[in-house]
Formats: C-alpha cells, structure tokens, sequence
C-alpha cells in the first residue's frame, strides 16, 4: 500500500476503510455524530414504543386555595397592638 493517506473524495469506501483502521477515534466520532440528527427523527417514537412517556409538566405557580382564610392568632403578628 503506498504512504499516501487515502483522499475522501476520490474513493470515500476506502478511505472509510483506510480511517477505521489507521484512526479509528476520528473515524467513530464522525459517524457517531453523522447519526445524531437521526436521532431527534427516530428517537421519541421509540422512547413512546418502549413505553416512554413525557412526565407531566411542573407546575409554574402554587395553587391558590379557594374560600376565605384562617385569621391566624397566637404567633405574634400583633406586634403594633401592644
């Protein structure tokens, strides 16, 4: 084989073959990272097939009891009385 590293585009088969074997490293991140936009695509129907759901959404505010409230007494709040 000759000391030149293959060129991608005059033969991108072999050069795959010459980088999974000479750099393999760089060779798996790359593809790694040519399948993670797949992923946001195939990715939710699986989670949903495997029986994966969305929890429910956390609630922004507290609620709010209806009804008037307790006169609360005893705890000094009538600081200003005295």
């Amino acid at each position: 084989m000759s000391t030149l590293n293959p060129r991608f585009w005059a033969g991108p088969i072999r050069y795959s073959r010459w980088a999974a074997r000479e750099r393999p490293a760089y060779f798996w991140s790359c593809i790694i990272a040519a399948a993670a936009p797949l992923t946001f695509i195939v990715g939710p129907p699986v989670r949903r097939l495997f029986g994966d759901e969305n929890p429910p959404a956390i609630p922004l505010t507290y609620p709010i009891p209806s009804g008037p409230r307790k006169q609360l007494t005893g705890y000094d709040d009538d600081v200003n009385d005295k």
